[in-house]
């Protein structure tokens, strides 16, 4: 197999909030060509109760980018949104919303870096969290914009959740790899919309081996090969890190049967897929082991098999606190590449960019 060379054009301070902690982003690419990022921001950490969803714009492919806007402020900590352009030119953007922060609080109450002063200001937060609360707004959403993201429909609920969202097929369908935590039976559902992602409904299930849990499956991502078929990887949870290689399931008939997922001896997570314009397909994730950082991995046939000894490093990263990088390939070929880190030793995580291209392709 020929090796593909890479090159690293630039790389971008997309967005930062000083003193906020900033995560978890993804990025599409309009039919005019404008770039449109998403993210959980002004948050005091990790797991806190002040998530909420921001939104950045570049109209130049990267370089500068607009003042946040806001999306989504739910009474829950918003996390882990996804966005894309739709067949009709709508944005969908998804999310799920947690009450973590609620346990997080009393085990980090005494904790370095949290202590009593931070964890007081969670507390009318926390408060508010009732069985009531929870039932209006714990769980997974997606939104609409018919106007470019000047203003957005009623959030409407769906069954899974993954961070990069669903993924838009030729047929004009949207197609939603999730895993399932709220509404019925813990499974990694698969979901559809006919009308443009107003509305949902579950199409099927992906199984995993007896010998794994659903407990270990994560954050999936699906994406459409140039013959048709379906392609879904999996964040997996095993007993030992050193073994955390992504999954990988197919299905070969729109997304109703899929085949047992495998082990892809990709280690890292969690995965994002882009089909490109020759038609292989790439992956892009987190490393979130010694040498951390942003992957890339290249596949010529649809995912059957991957160049895995060749990974190509988009983004450096002093510790595991990043990740969840998302790609797009822009109007000239070249690539995009979101992430969320430090931008600089000492500072809390911001939203970061790189733009790259590959050599020869």
């Amino acid at each position: 197999m020929t090796t593909v060379g890479y090159e690293i054009l630039r790389r971008d301070l997309v967005c930062q909030e000083p003193g906020r902690y900033l995560g978890w982003p993804s990025v599409a690419v309009r039919g005019n060509g404008e770039l449109v990022v998403v993210f959980s921001g002004r948050r005091d950490e990790h797991i806190c109760p002040f998530g909420v969803t921001e939104l950045v714009r570049s109209q130049d492919q990267g370089r500068t980018w607009s003042e946040p806007e806001l999306v989504n402020d739910t009474p829950l900590d918003d996390r882990d949104p996804g966005i894309i352009e739709t067949p009709r030119g709508a944005l969908l953007i998804s999310w799920f919303t947690s009450v973590a922060f609620v346990e997080w609080a009393e085990r980090l109450k005494d904790a370095p870096g949290y202590g009593p002063e931070m964890i007081a200001g969670w507390r009318e937060r926390i408060e508010a969290v009732t069985p009531e609360l929870k039932r209006a707004w714990l769980g997974s959403f997606v939104r609409r914009s018919e106007n470019g993201g000047r203003s957005w429909g009623a959030p409407a609920r769906v069954w899974g959740s993954a961070p990069h969202g669903p993924a838009a097929l030729r047929d004009g369908r949207l197609l939603y790899v999730g895993r399932r935590y709220w509404e019925g039976p813990d499974a990694l559902v698969v979901e559809e919309s006919t009308d443009d992602g107003e509305t949902w409904r579950v199409r099927g299930e992906v199984p995993v081996p007896e010998n794994e849990p659903f407990a270990r499956y994560h954050e999936p991502h699906v994406v459409e090969t140039d013959d048709g078929e379906l392609v879904a990887l999996f964040r997996y949870e095993a007993p030992r890190e050193e073994d955390w290689s992504m999954r990988q399931s197919r299905s070969v008939d729109g997304g109703r049967i899929w085949s047992v997922a495998e082990n892809t001896g990709i280690l890292g997570y969690p995965p994002h897929l882009l089909r490109l314009g020759n038609g292989w397909l790439l992956l892009t994730f987190g490393r979130r082991f010694v040498p951390y950082g942003q992957r890339a991995v290249l596949s010529r046939d649809g995912g059957r098999t991957r160049d895995v000894e060749h990974q190509m490093v988009v983004a450096p990263s002093p510790n595991a606190d990043m990740g969840y990088p998302a790609t797009v390939q822009l109007q000239d070929g070249t690539l995009y590449t979101v992430h969320y880190q430090m931008a600089r030793p000492g500072e809390k995580t911001s939203i970061l960019g790189t733009h790259w291209r590959l050599e020869g392709v």
